[in-house]
């Protein structure tokens, strides 16, 4: 069977992407090279401990973040639809000498349960920034992400707030308020020329062509009830992780109008005891 031209495409500009990501004018692995991986201020404010845990990172690039997991002491599975990437990744975990605690499996999201024959195996399943975006059914990926937890275990979500995708202060209105991008409820695919990299704003990429999709925050949600989960905390938070809105593209080139209110992260714990971690927000 062929594989479908939104997928098709969308994995020709992430191949591209490994590349600047990993060059000089990509991402910073400095801490990560130095034994100390650190992630942005919002997941190091929710993170709870890891060490000793089996963490699943789905859609996980070139595992910065996958590898950032391992040196905290879990065992970590990441996953990436892109063959460059996952070389990649490694290669970085022979590098910072992980190999022993991150394997990385290339394969589409929806074919995961396949290419990692793993039911209800990890204590967490991780996904953030920029990544359900690039799919077109949230329900599939939320019964994907149950189907891999163990009674009791946790899904970490940190994304962009799916109402950015709404508003476009590149495109004002005659009254001065920001124009609209995206139906927030529409199913359609968004299609866009994003030949900018949201890294290296220097580079371009050849395969420029992207699909994307808005997921309402009631989609989410209800997707991961519907898979069987409970919702454990969600925060939306008066920060963004500015890396996601950087691009400069001509249909892209926009500080979202609500970037102050743009991000949500949440926790939902598969089916089995109560809650294993609390809202770490509660407890401070």
């Amino acid at each position: 069977m062929s594989e479908p031209v939104w997928k098709a495409t969308n994995r020709a500009h992430w191949d591209e992407k490994v590349a600047l990501h990993l060059g000089p004018r990509g991402y910073d692995l400095t801490s990560l090279r130095a034994g100390h991986g650190r992630f942005n201020a919002i997941e190091e404010a929710e993170l709870w401990p890891v060490d000793g845990s089996r963490i699943l990172h789905l859609q996980c690039h070139f595992g910065a973040d996958s590898l950032k997991l391992a040196q905290r002491g879990a065992t970590v599975v990441g996953l990436d639809f892109s063959a460059p990437a996952i070389e990649a990744a490694c290669r970085l975990a022979a590098e910072f000498g992980l190999a022993d605690r991150a394997r990385f499996v290339h394969a589409d999201l929806y074919d995961a349960p396949a290419a990692i024959p793993e039911r209800a195996a990890f204590d967490m399943v991780f996904v953030t920034w920029g990544a359900i975006v690039w799919l077109p059914e949230i329900y599939r990926w939320a019964q994907i992400v149950a189907h891999f937890l163990k009674p009791g275990g946790s899904l970490y979500l940190a994304e962009a707030h799916p109402a950015a995708m709404v508003f476009d202060d590149a495109t004002m209105l005659p009254d001065g308020r920001p124009g609209y991008f995206a139906p927030y409820f529409s199913r359609e695919p968004v299609v866009m020329e994003e030949a900018h990299d949201y890294v290296d704003e220097t580079a371009t990429v050849a395969n420029a062509t992207t699909y994307t999709w808005v997921h309402s925050l009631g989609d989410v949600i209800s997707a991961l009830l519907d898979a069987g989960m409970t919702l454990e905390w969600l925060h939306e938070h008066d920060a963004v992780n500015l890396a996601h809105v950087r691009h400069t593209g001509a249909k892209r080139r926009r500080i979202m109008a609500l970037a102050r209110q743009a991000v949500a992260a949440a926790c939902f714990l598969a089916a089995g005891d109560a809650s294993l971690n609390g809202d770490p927000r509660r407890a401070a």
